[in-house]
This record gives structure tokens, sequence and C-alpha cells, in this order.
């Protein structure tokens, strides 16, 4: 797949880099006696191991499906991502830790201008590879790889804040050395932690990004006698894999042929446009034979919907000959969800008290 080779020949170059700077920096950081130089260097070091995971993630993840994974390996992404967020943690950490006895114990750095000038342009090349290897993750939708990138951005910040504190110590004697080390560590903490939090807030499952549900819903609704597209649910299997389904609204005189027919078409052209594979498109029949209908449906609809928390009334159905009144409502997350659907269900029922009045309450899972 072009997506994994992109993927593997971006983390190669990380590699080869993140090596060639931590060897410089750690040579350096001690013949400099300078804690915040060999932090930084350790740092290189767990950004190089975070891109042999990346490898080692998408070559796994890039499997083909199997009889135990028939939807396949995609979701080993986010594993790699979390382990990723956990080694930038730990680094965090351990360095915290250093500079705090450092703090206690303070060495006495000794800068060269050979050494400054290294740092320097370590700089220049983090700043470079992180807007490199960001870029190719947001390109290929590479959680991994703009982790990486981002991480990469934040040791260039942190290598010239070295910088800034040798200019201090040269210019004035004073050594910010373990203070600034304990500065960087926070850094590296805070970035571990929300790296972390995204990824397990995609493991967990997010709404679906609203560009794309709203684009899928316009594709849908494209469709002759497709009256509305509803409850779009969307279940990641993998950046790059998303199956879901979805409700539409057709008149009531659709045979099983023409159902047969449309969802069919309908698949096809939002896996095309979208690259999202609908598994199911599921039927709301309109009424088209019955013109009280209408008038009922007018009426419940403003009735309903002078619920602020009510979002969405759709699926509306009269079944004249048994009574039943059906429709879904999508009551806002923010609000006390089973008390509207409760006052609901009441005020519809008083409006129309010998009907048998049957509402579904549905979840706001996408825009």
């Amino acid at each position: 797949m072009e997506r994994e080779r992109i993927i593997v020949r971006t983390s190669i170059i990380g590699i080869i880099a993140n090596i060639f700077l931590a060897g410089f920096k750690a040579t350096i950081g001690l013949l400099s006696h300078s804690i915040a130089i060999v932090l930084d260097a350790v740092n290189n070091l767990s950004d190089a191991l975070s891109s042999v995971i990346t490898i080692v993630g998408t070559k796994l993840a890039g499997k083909a499906p199997d009889k135990k994974h028939p939807l396949g390996h995609g979701r080993v992404e986010y594993l790699t991502a979390m382990i990723i967020a956990v080694l930038v943690l730990y680094a965090g950490i351990t360095s915290l830790i250093e500079s705090i006895k450092k703090i206690i114990s303070p060495d006495t750095p000794d800068y060269s201008t050979v050494a400054l000038i290294i740092v320097a342009a370590a700089v220049i090349v983090k700043i470079l590879l992180g807007r490199y290897v960001k870029s190719v993750g947001q390109k290929v939708n590479s959680g991994s790889l703009i982790a990486s990138g981002s991480d990469a951005t934040l040791d260039a910040v942190i290598s010239a804040s070295t910088l800034v504190a040798a200019f201090i110590y040269i210019k004035t004697g004073f050594s910010l050395e373990a203070w600034l080390g304990a500065i960087i560590s926070f850094v590296i903490i805070k970035a571990g932690y929300d790296m972390l939090r995204e990824t397990l807030s995609q493991i967990i499952g997010e709404r679906v990004d609203s560009d794309l549900s709203k684009n899928i819903k316009e594709i849908v609704s494209s469709f002759p006698d497709v009256s509305g597209a509803y409850d779009l649910i969307l279940h990641s299997y993998g950046p790059d894999t998303l199956m879901g389904s979805v409700h539409i609204e057709v008149p009531d005189t659709y045979t099983a042929d023409k159902i047969d027919e449309l969802t069919r078409a309908i698949q096809q052209k939002v896996y095309t446009e979208c690259n999202v594979i609908l598994t199911a498109v599921s039927i709301y029949s309109r009424n088209t034979k019955n013109d009280q209908a209408s008038e009922i449906r007018s009426n419940i609809t403003n009735k309903v919907m002078s619920h602020p928390e009510v979002l969405q009334m759709h699926g509306f159905y009269f079944d004249q000959g048994s009574g039943n009144i059906n429709f879904d409502i999508v009551v806002d997350f923010a609000s006390d969800r089973a008390k509207v659907y409760e006052e609901v269900m009441k005020e519809v029922q008083q409006l129309y008290p010998h009907n048998n009045i049957r509402i579904t309450l549905d979840s706001d899972i996408s825009d």
C-alpha cells in the first residue's frame, strides 16, 4: 500500500535524524556537564524509538483481514500512538527526577563554541523534521506521524531553551541548567499527557467529523425520492477504514426491488466519493397515500420542536389501519434526555389520545 510505504519511509528518516542528533547532544552534554543537553539527547532517542514503533504498528495495521479479525487490523495504529504517548510521558517523568537531583547537587557547566553551534544546528534540523513528519502524517491521516512531528517541533523549542540557558551562564555565570531541565520535563510530560488523552479518545470512539458527516448526508439526500438522511453512525477500524449505517426516508409506495436498487446506488456513491463503507441503509417509510398523515405530522412536529432540547424529529409514519404514530427524536446530550422524552410522549399522547404513540429516543450522534 502506498500509504504504508509513505509512513515507513518518513519514520526511517526520523529514526536516522534522531539517532545522529542524540549522539551529538549526548557527547556535548557529557563533555560540558549540561544536564539539559543530556536530557535533550535522551528525548531524541525516545523519538527514534517512537518512529520504530510507528513502523511496526503500520506494518501490523496493514495486515490483510482474517477469520479472527474480519474487519482488518487498522486499529493497531491507535495502540501504537498510545504507546508513543506513554514513552513521551515516561521520558518526561524520568528527566524530571534527574533534574531535581541536579537542583539538589548541581554541576558546573562548561560550554564550548563548537558545542553551541551543534546545538543550534540541531534546533534547525528538528524544526524542519517536525514540519515534514507532521505534514506527511496529516496527508496520510496517520496519528502516530502527527504525534511524532509535534514532538519533534517541541524538541526544537527545548533545544533552543538550552541555548538560551548557555548564553545566560556565559554572560552572567549563573547556571539555570537544572531548573531548565525541570521546566523541559514538565513540557514533555504535558505533551505526553495530551497525546495520550487524544489517542484514548479515538480508541473510545469520537463523534463523526462534521464535514464528513454533512458530506455523506448531502450525497444520500441527493437521490430522487430520498427525503432525508438520518442516524448516521460510523465506526473506525483504523484511520483509513470507516464503516457504518444510515437511515433514509422514502415514499411508502416503494417496492422491495426499488429499495434494493436505491440502497445499492447510495452505498456505491458514498464509497466512491467519501471512501466510507455503508454496511446498511435502513428505511423510514414516508406517508404519501394518506392526506390525514400530513396534518398529523405538522401538528406533532410543532409540538415536539417547541422543546429547545429536541434537536431533530424524523422518521414520522402514521398507520391509519392500526392508528400507530411512529417517529424518532434527537435530544441534546446536555439535557435530561429521559425527562424530555417523557414530556414529549405525554404532550403528543394528549394531542392524539386515541392513537398509539411510539417515539424512539435517538442520540445526537452526527451533524
